[in-house]
């Protein structure tokens, strides 16, 4: 079983995955300073729980979004469950 950090840092390398951005690109997408985004993706820095909460829904808003603008449809089932 996987403990806090490890199951953060799996939710935010598959929500950047699915999304097919690298860390450069989704921090800047997000906000985030790319210097922190490493910290939690090496489970150096535990980011805050509502912080993984809002990227789980900004995600899953901006898949919504360009849903119906003929943009690649992501499936976030996966990331879903993780999360949960």
């Amino acid at each position: 079983m996987l403990d806090i950090t490890e199951k953060q840092v799996e939710t935010l390398k598959k929500l950047r995955a699915k999304l097919g951005l690298n860390r450069t690109e989704f921090s800047k997408l997000v906000g985030i300073p790319l210097r922190t985004l490493e910290e939690w993706e090496a489970g150096n820095r535990k980011m805050p729980e509502y912080v993984l909460r809002f990227l789980v829904y900004y995600v899953l808003g901006r898949n919504v979004l360009f849903k119906d603008k003929d943009a690649e449809y992501i499936d976030m089932t996966e990331i879903e469950d993780l999360y949960r």
